[in-house]
């Protein structure tokens, strides 16, 4: 894959060609293959794409998360210029929670249930800082407060599964930001949540970024949750990143079929709604089954629009670069107009998401 180009100051992070595979060569099973792109400080990137497109395996390999017999085996990962991948174990603990933190999916399942939410937020401070008893108290209970939980010190006794569903995710961000870290990594910080709770969460995200200056990379399926928090959009696919840009462009002028696909599925936001919203139909490849060349061609609207080119089943199309902030993996992607436009109109109403 392209590198992406360099623009305005030194990035925060900055991936290049990073991948992440299960197994041993030469049978071993790419999950991200080849994915670069760069976060500036205070920006929020949403990552969006399908269940199994490699999106969550990203985020922790990130932070060197990725579980055996999963691993890193090609790439870099760059972090206020340092190599992050080359770091031993002793000193990447020392980056996790103090400079990036990560919100999973699960807030009730990633908090300890028979231990007081207090001491769990307390954790990541005595991990990291040698400080008082009390010290360590003052700071759980200000950063509780900072998290918007009402009456943070009866928050603090309490055990996981005597809070609401939004209250353990704030609990979770809490225990994320209480050491000030330049970057978050958020997978999914919404998900189960009712649509005034994930509000909430949202509101509580860009404050954060307003008032820290912190890094988000936002991965969710969510894309109208894209278009209200997000300064830039990476869609993945098979592992890969086939279009990236800013929420504007991607939004207004999708050039690769995947995202208009992805993008034609939303309900308008005025006019009549449609009576069926249109699905792409299919999955996405398995690393163990994927297609050669464009890894999205069987599914492809556009592809079968124009008579399936050979082009496509034979050759992987590189990420272009139209400017240093656009970017898509297509051999059309330069198909705009009524082309477009007959693409997402043939897509089968109903065929259901992956």
């Amino acid at each position: 894959m392209v590198s992406s180009p360099c623009h305005g100051p030194a990035p925060l992070l900055q991936v290049r060609d990073l991948c992440v595979a299960y197994g041993r060569e030469p049978a071993a099973l790419r999950v991200v293959d080849g994915v670069s792109f760069q976060l500036a400080e205070g920006e929020i990137v949403g990552l969006v794409g399908e269940s199994g497109c490699g999106k969550s395996t990203l985020g922790a390999a990130l932070l060197r998360l990725v579980t055996a017999p999963g691993r890193i085996v090609a790439g870099s990962i760059r972090f206020e210029g340092a190599d992050l991948i080359g770091l031993p174990e002793a000193q990447m603990r020392k980056v996790r929670g103090r400079k990036i933190s990560m919100i999973v999916q699960d807030a009730l399942a990633a908090l300890n249930p028979v231990v007081r939410v207090g001491r769990q937020v307390g954790e990541v401070v005595r991990d990291h800082i040698d400080i008082s008893t009390d010290e360590t108290r003052r700071l759980v209970l200000d950063t509780l407060c900072r998290v918007r939980l009402p009456r943070p010190e009866l928050t603090a006794r309490n055990y996981p599964h005597e809070l609401s569903g939004g209250m353990q995710q704030r609990v979770l961000i809490g225990q994320g930001l209480i050491l000030g870290p330049r970057l978050l990594v958020a997978d999914e910080p919404t998900t189960a949540l009712d649509v005034t709770i994930q509000s909430q969460i949202l509101d509580l995200l860009l404050h954060i970024r307003d008032e820290n200056g912190t890094a988000i990379l936002l991965i969710t399926h969510d894309l109208a949750t894209v278009a209200d928090v997000c300064d830039r959009v990476m869609v993945m696919y098979g592992g890969r990143i086939v279009e990236m840009g800013g929420v504007d462009a991607i939004f207004s002028q999708p050039k690769h079929p995947y995202t208009q696909a992805l993008l034609a599925g939303l309900l308008p936001l005025r006019g009549e709604p449609p009576t069926q919203l249109p699905a792409l139909a299919g999955q996405p490849p398995r690393p163990d089954d994927l297609p050669g060349g464009c890894r999205f061609h069987p599914r492809c609207p556009l592809w079968s629009r124009l008579g399936r080119p050979e082009v496509c089943v034979k050759d992987d199309p590189a990420i272009a670069y139209d400017d240093d902030r656009y970017a898509a993996a297509c051999h059309f992607a330069h198909i705009e107009g009524s082309v477009a436009a007959e693409t997402l109109a043939r897509l089968e109403p109903n065929a259901g998401h992956g």
